[in-house]
């Protein structure tokens, strides 16, 4: 069945989903589990993107250190520089476990997977000094792939980087937050230590919950 609205109608909802009506929430938590997500960029033309959304919501009652204690307690998840809550984060580990995705591989995933196996020795390297000394900061993090990215352009001779961000996309290792120059490196660590440990659904469960 086709629901047709108005455009008045279409523009109340819009509003309100977007909590931008009258009636003004109060919790910062809730309020990011309602939107699903708020930005994190730590670029601040007038203030980090998070506070103007969240600020814009909440109204004079918001405080910007509330956002960082709920990062800090992890009841918020920093993934993809996308606040999440926790709980929701089981709907994305689903997708981390059929890395680099389902059969058949696309030809990019084929070497996606080829690159990362073929630096296993440094993804080893990341994961125990992490294990040992993290969080960190990717600088602080040595280049010992064997095989570098295959890029000429924005992401040449950035090896750690791309490993990093691989290991992301294979659920074992997360952002734990912002340290260094000036709070904008964003540190790495174990994703055990940054992601609750609740049951992952199937993937086409978790993409139809997402999606809902």
């Amino acid at each position: 069945m086709v629901h047709e609205l108005s455009r008045q109608d279409a523009r109340r909802i819009a509003v309100r989903a977007q909590l931008l009506d009258a009636d003004r929430p109060t919790d910062v938590l809730e309020t990011v589990r309602h939107l699903t997500f708020v930005q994190l960029d730590p670029t601040r033309h007038v203030a980090p993107s998070a506070d103007l959304v969240l600020w814009s919501r909440l109204g004079p009652s918001y405080d910007a250190d509330e956002l960082r204690d709920l990062l800090d307690t992890q009841a918020l998840i920093d993934h993809h520089q996308l606040a999440r809550p926790a709980e929701d984060l089981a709907l994305y580990r689903a997708e981390m476990a059929q890395w680099p995705g389902p059969e058949p591989l696309k030809p990019w995933q084929e070497s996606v997977r080829d690159w990362v196996e073929a630096n296993d020795g440094c993804r080893r390297d990341v994961l125990e000094l992490l294990r040992g000394d993290g969080p960190l900061p990717a600088s602080q993090i040595p280049d010992t792939c064997e095989v570098p990215w295959p890029s000429s352009g924005w992401n040449n001779d950035k090896n750690v980087k791309m490993l990093l961000a691989n290991l992301v996309e294979r659920g074992e290792v997360a952002r734990a937050g912002r340290g260094g120059n000036g709070g904008r490196e964003v540190l790495w660590d174990l994703a055990e230590r940054i992601y609750p440990d609740d049951p992952v659904p199937p993937v086409a469960e978790a993409r139809a919950e997402r999606d809902r």
